[in-house]
């Protein structure tokens, strides 16, 4: 795999996967508007492709614990304080930390199950763009929600109900930030907060993800070539990931999420337009 196509799947990964326009719809896209085939090898390009993917998703999950460290370290001290010493604890936000982890139960379990399936069947550009229109105008009738409430209200519905949206993030062109940002949205979080718990969300299930990838990539190895392609996705996706959160919760303070659903828009247009001409 050439640097320059890793460190532009990079930049992809890391902005899509917090900017509610699906990661996994764009990284199917790129390669294929471009007519890249870096992971065409017949005997390998599978393996090829799970340790890339593995590294862009180790760049992301590095992005949001360094952006959201300080609340990242409270919730896992009152989290564990909550189990070992309940006295001392914040319970209030010790029982929010188990509450994130807990809803990344629903899609941990779906992926694990029909994750690969899911991609092989509804990764294709048309579908890809499909999703991309759908999901979006989703977000934008969500987003006509009045809404106040803060991180700090997090409740167990919350978790259970935005969790199992969060499964619809297997299908490509959805996006996992998106469609927990729309679910937010609808239960009354301000696009400040719904942003946050998107992200906060985020943590045990690309973790989770991530942690799952490693173990398989350790055991099997690295194919032949790659580390580097590896390591510039890496730093392209954590660097990326880390502006488009920071982008994002500022462009929240006085706008909506129109930009993102007119980009989707056309974009899924803008796919099914090519799909459906001679270029492609």
């Amino acid at each position: 795999m050439p640097i320059l196509h890793a460190i532009i799947l990079g930049l992809v990964q890391g902005f899509s996967e917090f900017l509610p326009i699906s990661s996994s719809g764009h990284l199917a896209l790129v390669p294929w508007l471009f007519g890249w085939n870096d992971f065409a090898d017949v005997t390998n390009g599978a393996s090829i492709e799970k340790a890339f993917d593995t590294a862009l998703h180790l760049g992301t999950l590095v992005a949001v614990l360094f952006y959201l460290r300080a609340e990242l370290i409270g919730y896992v001290r009152e989290g564990i304080r909550i189990v070992v010493s309940p006295k001392r604890a914040d319970k209030q936000m010790g029982k929010r930390a188990w509450l994130f982890v807990a809803s990344a139960i629903p899609a941990g379990i779906a992926g694990a199950i029909g994750q690969q399936w899911i991609t092989d069947k509804l990764g294709t550009p048309v579908l890809i763009a499909v999703s991309l229109v759908v999901f979006g105008l989703l977000l934008l009738w969500a987003d006509r929600q009045q809404g106040t409430r803060d991180v700090d209200t997090f409740t167990r519905k919350d978790a259970l109900l935005i969790g199992l949206a969060q499964v619809l993030a297997l299908n490509p062109g959805t996006s996992r930030s998106g469609i927990t940002i729309t679910a937010a949205r609808k239960f009354g979080f301000s696009r400040d907060a719904a942003a946050r718990v998107s992200f906060l969300m985020s943590v045990p299930v690309i973790g989770g993800a991530v942690l799952f990838s490693l173990v398989k990539l350790v055991r099997d190895g690295i194919p032949d070539g790659l580390i580097a392609p590896m390591i510039a996705g890496i730093i392209a996706a954590g660097v990326s990931g880390w502006v488009a959160m920071w982008g994002m919760i500022r462009i929240l303070r006085t706008r909506n999420f129109n930009m993102f659903v007119m980009y989707r828009v056309a974009v899924g247009f803008g796919v099914l337009s090519i799909a459906a001409s001679s270029w492609r």
